[in-house]
């Protein structure tokens, strides 16, 4: 599967922004698909899933104030996110669930990413 993210920029805080993941065509069928991000300096760490029954679950950081949404029809999936702060600045990612999945399963289908910064 092939993914590609979309929809970073720079924003102060109590920002929001909309990012966007296409993905190929495959990835219609894999059930559980995630957001994830990396900030400078840190491992990546997972951030919200959404599976294709509509079930979703978030990092307790983003609770509240992002929202994850998927399109089959459109190959897409995206991360709606409000309130932002310095702490959500980081580098974006879609990618197949890590709960639902083992890293190989996945691992050669990481995307360049998006670029969310949050600063004054």
């Amino acid at each position: 599967v092939d993914f590609a993210e979309s929809g970073g920029e720079l924003v102060q805080p109590g920002a929001s922004l909309k990012l966007s993941c296409v993905f190929s065509e495959y990835g219609r069928d894999v059930w559980a698909m995630a957001w994830y991000r990396q900030a400078p300096g840190k491992q990546r760490e997972w951030v919200a899933r959404i599976d294709n029954g509509g079930a979703t679950v978030y990092k307790d950081a983003v609770k509240g104030r992002f929202t994850i949404s998927r399109d089959n029809a459109e190959m897409s999936i995206y991360l709606q996110m409000n309130n932002l702060n310095p702490d959500d600045t980081a580098v974006y990612y879609c990618n197949a669930d890590s709960v639902y999945y083992a890293p190989s399963f996945y691992s050669d289908w990481w995307g360049q990413g998006t670029q969310v910064t949050v600063s004054s």
